[in-house]
């Protein structure tokens, strides 16, 4: 490539964090805290890590975690759920927002207060750690338990 001139498309690297300026190891911090629900907003986030709000949404979008041996994983997980409007809608969309790529749910009758979801999700984008985003969905208002079945790794 010629001095001056950008690549053309979108061009990835692997690089240890520890070789890079530390604006980078900040950014994935921020993104875990707010993929956790340890942090509301990104304000928040970026304080919480160190980092400004300006530096965290210029990078945000193009700073990733690499996990070894997570393409292509899929978790199933086991949810007990409060039997009220919205909840089971907004743990699927906490999936989506993990980046998490639901396969399958399967959810049972509602019994004395709650019910029963088997979830099945590709987790090959998955935004933060596996145990992270568990955390997460267990914080949600009307999940009453969050289990993990089953984590697989390889192709799908």
């Amino acid at each position: 490539m010629q001095k001056g001139k950008k690549a053309q498309g979108t061009q990835w690297v692997i690089a240890d964090v520890q070789t890079l300026p530390d604006v980078f190891e900040k950014v994935l911090k921020a993104k875990e805290y707010l993929a956790s629900g340890e942090v509301e907003t990104a304000v928040e986030a970026a304080q919480k890590a160190g980092l400004s709000r300006s530096a965290f949404y210029k990078y945000r979008d193009a700073v990733f975690a690499y996990r070894e041996g997570a393409t292509g994983g899929l978790l199933t997980t086991h949810l007990l759920l409060q039997d009220k409007p919205g909840v089971l809608s907004m743990v699927l969309a906490s999936f989506a927002d993990a980046g998490a790529n639901i396969l399958t749910v399967n959810q049972n009758i509602p019994a004395d207060g709650t019910a029963t979801v088997s979830i099945s999700a590709r987790i090959d984008r998955l935004s933060m750690t596996v145990d992270a985003f568990l955390t997460s969905l267990q914080k949600l208002k009307g999940v009453e338990k969050v289990t993990r079945m089953a984590i697989s790794q390889g192709e799908i």
